[in-house]
């Protein structure tokens, strides 16, 4: 043995963990919105729960990103405590899958032709080209993430196969021999060993990942592995505890108190239980054999599910604990009233580290801004028709609660920032910005038209019935647009998007009508000079109103079409110029009828 091994055996060991951080992320990525929005549903009983857990670890390959994205929907009152037991049981059991994969490694002593193709010497270099090749040449869509996902399988399994060289080397030497007989005569060293390690690597599947690659060598036991993967349970689980306590809310604290619980239970329930069998004899042919990497694959898989299964009754139990050990009040489904501000919660930090989820969670504080600021809108209008004092300060106080979605979800952004560094995702942060400007500026356009209303109260006037069924009409056309532009937003639907640039432009065209007929009404003294400037001031901001709207809408365009990212400028004027077919033809329609209603009003 030399230095030279050593570094070959911590090469390897970097290159796994990079490995399985580069999968693990790219699959976090793929589809961490899409099983975030399946949690929110999926959670009516333990036992969905427990296999939504299950199935979502097996997917994105992390028990810890499970459970942080669990804690995270817990502290936004999403769903309950009580839903997300469940999911942390599943996790524990899901986790075992990534062994369950590397015991592919026991396929190097098989020369059957079929059988080659699944030994890591081949899957690794054949996962690397195939991964390069997808992201290098793009054949479909989003196939960078899946190139991402491929390249970090085979660079996991090429760092497997350079930490189990580096072990045959040094099984000449005793090394692995001396140590691991220890191992097997003081469990509770084993124990310790295990929890350190999976609490330095924050992950249990890539510590137990190292101990089969070590099982390469043929000296390691059952007697002398069993302590190690339960300590792993341990230490892995306190690593989940502290990122769940990370600016966390106590439910949502209580999800990774809950997490240790239930593992130290399992550790306590495997040491007493396996030691006991031996005792008894039960394990005399399993307690000083050797075993490979499908056989520690294996006791993994069988000592989560057993425990999971009988500690599943349990659950009420560690849920009680869990509300004593962590004190605070338990988090309640928001009512309409608080519904807006607890949204806020689900900016989370936790979710930092996984980008595609902190981005979901401003794209659900930016709709409920959007919601908030149309009502506003909806609100404002009907004040001018028949003033409200409370329906007024009601829309001061939402106004409010937009102001502050705003500025929570900016400084959101800026630190998520440090965390982006797909292209898919800056697009999504740039698009976000812009949105949260948009839809701020929609809230102060409704507080402006609401005190035109108050107004003309306090002033003890009114506008003319002819001037009120003209903005009825008004009403009627913003009122389109913004529908196309939540659907817009909400959906990135670039076919509704398209619909707002005719209908503003109608707007346009009818603002300018209506400023004429205001004149009109001016010289013929039908109208006071006051209400006729609260008149104007609020056609300026319902013109306001429909330019935000055709902002997002030109934005989601770039968005879905990245290709007219630089010239957005040119497409637009090209079809104000007329250059367009189908938006002449929309807006000639629009235009017809609105005016059409207008006369008749």
């Amino acid at each position: 043995m030399s230095v030279f091994n050593i570094i070959t055996l911590f090469g390897g060991l970097a290159m796994f963990l990079y490995g399985m951080r580069m999968m693990g992320d790219g699959l976090k990525e793929s589809s961490s919105g899409a099983l975030r929005r399946i949690m929110e549903r999926v959670t009516g009983t333990p036992f969905k729960a427990f296999l939504l857990g299950l199935v979502m670890t097996a997917v994105i390959q992390s028990s810890t990103a499970t459970i942080v994205i669990t804690s995270g929907l817990v502290g936004a009152g999403i769903i309950s405590l009580h839903q997300s037991l469940g999911i942390i049981i599943g996790a524990n059991v899901g986790t075992t899958v990534t062994g369950q994969i590397i015991r592919l490694l026991d396929l190097n002593s098989s020369g059957t032709s079929f059988l080659q193709l699944f030994k890591p010497s081949t899957l690794a270099p054949l996962a690397l080209i195939i991964g390069i090749a997808l992201i290098m040449g793009k054949p479909f869509k989003g196939s960078d993430k899946t190139g991402k996902i491929v390249i970090g399988f085979g660079i996991l399994f090429s760092g497997l196969l350079n930490m189990t060289d580096a072990v045959s080397t040094l099984t000449e030497t005793g090394i692995i021999e001396s140590l691991f007989s220890r191992l097997g005569e003081n469990p509770l060293i084993g124990y310790l060993i295990g929890a350190g390690v999976a609490f330095v690597l924050q992950s249990s599947s890539a510590t137990i990942g190292i101990l089969q690659a070590f099982s390469t060598s043929g000296q390691l036991t059952f007697n002398a592995i069993y302590a190690v993967l339960v300590g792993i349970y341990l230490g892995d689980c306190v690593t989940t505890a502290i990122v769940c306590n990370i600016g966390a809310k106590p439910d949502a604290k209580r999800v990774g108190v809950v997490n240790i619980l239930f593992n130290l239970s399992e550790t306590v329930l495997i040491l007493v239980g396996v030691n006991l069998a031996h005792r008894l004899g039960l394990l005399d042919g399993l307690w000083h054999s050797t075993v490979y990497s499908g056989s520690i694959a294996n006791t993994n898989t069988v000592f989560n599910l057993s425990c999971a299964l009988l500690m599943f009754p349990l659950l009420g139990v560690y849920e009680k604990l869990s509300l004593k050990l962590v004190k605070g009040e338990t988090a309640a489904r928001a009512n309409p009233q608080q519904a807006s501000l607890q949204t806020l919660d689900i900016l989370n930090p936790v979710f930092l580290s996984t980008p595609p989820l902190a981005l979901d969670s401003c794209y659900q504080v930016l709709l409920e801004m959007f919601r908030l600021s149309r009502t506003n809108i909806t609100r404002a209008f009907a004040a001018v028709r028949n003033y409200d004092a409370k329906m007024v300060e009601q829309i001061r106080a939402d106004e409010e609660n937009i102001d502050h979605m705003a500025d929570r979800v900016s400084n959101y952004l800026v630190l998520l920032s440090a965390h982006i560094h797909s292209e898919r995702d800056v697009e999504i942060m740039n698009h976000y910005y812009s949105a949260i400007s948009e839809f701020e500026r929609l809230g102060d356009h409704a507080i402006n038209i609401a005190e035109c209303a108050e107004g003309l109260e306090q002033q003890n006037m009114r506008f003319s019935e002819y001037a009120l069924s003209e903005l009825d009409v008004l009403h009627g056309l913003i009122d389109k647009i913004l529908d196309f532009t939540g659907t817009a937003f909400e959906k990135c639907d670039i076919a509704s998007a398209r619909h707002i640039e005719p209908l503003e432009e109608v707007v346009d065209d009818i603002v300018n009508a209506l400023k004429q007929n205001h004149v009109d009404r001016l010289r013929q003294r039908q109208c006071s000079v006051l209400a006729g400037t609260e008149f104007l001031n609020m056609l300026s901001d319902i013109e306001r109103i429909s330019d935000i709207c055709s902002n997002v809408g030109v934005a989601t365009i770039a968005r879905v079409k990245p290709e007219l990212k630089h010239e957005i400028h040119d497409y637009v004027s090209r079809l104000h110029e007329g250059k367009d077919e189908a938006f002449n033809r929309e807006y000639q329609q629009a235009h017809d009828h609105y005016f059409q209603l207008l006369h008749v009003a």
